[in-house]
């Protein structure tokens, strides 16, 4: 059943969840940067992915049993699941190599690779006006990178792999969006990520060395958990061609710690490619909202991993 248009009280609470979202996940970046210096990556994955498959099943699981984990698709389900590790590797792989504000602007295009994709994924039709905002977008994406210049990092095609394979997982989350209850959907998510770094996590495994590690690798996976679970509470108050926008946040947030953490602070360069990715984004969300709901991309945000 849909809801009805929100009204403003609605649309304010779903801009505030927004928000909340896009202060919870850069600091998630910042604690998996952090430990990335010291720990192996693949350890911080199995962190962050097994406290959000405890966070997700403790919160449902009561009310819903075993139903929990029933699906009618359960190919695609584990697809969404695969891509979704992917996109997580290869962001934390990114961020232990390059500041975090250069990956966070990055991310950013995967609503311009969900476009590009829809046509041919979707059936859907996508006009000049989106093209044009897709080609700004990856212009953007191109100024941030700099691909060829001196300070060009390969980590930052990384982020654009992460970006690609975030896309995907949402294009195929819309399509069990309307067979699977979204607390399965939700589940599967972190399910294969849970099961294949947990296989992988021995050969890899350093003890953390002090409980306050302990407690950062534990905090990953809460603040995963919790920045999901506001962007789900987000979207339910507010339409997404109006939350999503402010999705944006992230990049002043990624911005600060990166700079009081690690002493990066985005360059010039960074901030007008970011700038261009960031409005090319919301032409896509003022173009969504003039859609019939029936022919609409599915969401405008950047990953949450």
């Amino acid at each position: 059943m849909e809801r009805p248009t929100p009204t403003p009280s609605d649309t304010l609470k779903g801009i505030a969840f927004m928000t909340a979202a896009a202060t919870v996940f850069p600091v998630m970046n910042a604690t998996v940067k952090y430990l990335t210096q010291s720990y192996p990556v693949v350890e911080t994955i199995w962190a962050r992915s097994l406290g959000h498959f405890i966070f997700v099943v403790a919160l449902f699981a009561p009310g819903m049993g075993w139903r929990l984990f029933r699906t009618r698709h359960p190919k695609i389900q584990l697809t969404r699941s695969c891509l979704l590790l992917a996109s997580t590797a290869c962001f934390f792989f990114a961020i232990s190599m390059i500041p975090l504000a250069d990956a966070t602007s990055i991310t950013f295009t995967a609503p311009f690779i969900i476009v590009a994709l829809s046509g041919s994924m979707l059936g859907e039709r996508v006009g000049l006006a989106r093209w044009a905002c897709v080609i700004a977008g990856f212009v953007g994406m191109l100024i941030v990178v700099r691909p060829g210049g001196d300070v060009a990092h390969w980590a930052s095609f990384l982020v654009v792999g992460s970006a690609t394979c975030y896309a995907l997982y949402q294009i195929f989350t819309r399509r069990v969006a309307g067979a699977d209850a979204p607390e399965t959907t939700v589940t599967y998510s972190a399910l294969v990520s849970t099961v294949l770094t947990t296989l992988l996590v021995p050969f890899y495994w350093r003890t953390p060395e002090s409980l306050w590690h302990m407690a950062l690798f534990a905090s990953t996976g809460l603040l995963g958990g919790l920045g999901h679970y506001c962007v789900a509470r987000a979207l339910y108050w507010g339409q997404a061609s109006v939350v999503s926008n402010f999705n944006y946040v992230q990049l002043i947030g990624a911005a600060l710690l990166g700079y009081l953490m690690f002493g990066n602070f985005p360059d010039l360069w960074t901030w007008a490619g970011a700038a261009v990715i960031v409005g090319s984004g919301i032409a896509i969300a003022v173009l969504e909202t003039r859609r019939p709901k029936s022919a609409r991309n599915p969401g405008t945000a950047a990953p949450e991993r």
